[in-house]
């Protein structure tokens, strides 16, 4: 999720906003005369293991389907 502010609301909210990215991963994007000039969003390592980036993308799985045989599917097919 994204969140756009200008330059003036920022200057007054910087902590509030700051705290918002942190708590809850949300983007920032600061504008000026409505033109996205700057973003800020939570710092993330080089170093995070890839297979935890992937585990929150999985949103369905089905077990029964995934232990048949990849032939099977494609007999079908």
């Amino acid at each position: 999720m994204e969140k756009r502010v200008s330059k003036a609301i920022f200057k007054s909210r910087a902590c509030e906003l700051f705290r918002q990215v942190e708590a809850l991963g949300e983007t920032v994007i600061v504008t000026d005369r409505g033109h996205p000039t700057i973003e800020i969003r939570p710092y993330r390592s080089k170093q995070e293991n890839p297979l935890e980036l992937l585990r929150a993308s999985i949103t369905h799985f089905n077990f029964k389907h995934a232990l048949q045989p990849v032939a099977a599917e494609q007999e079908e097919g």
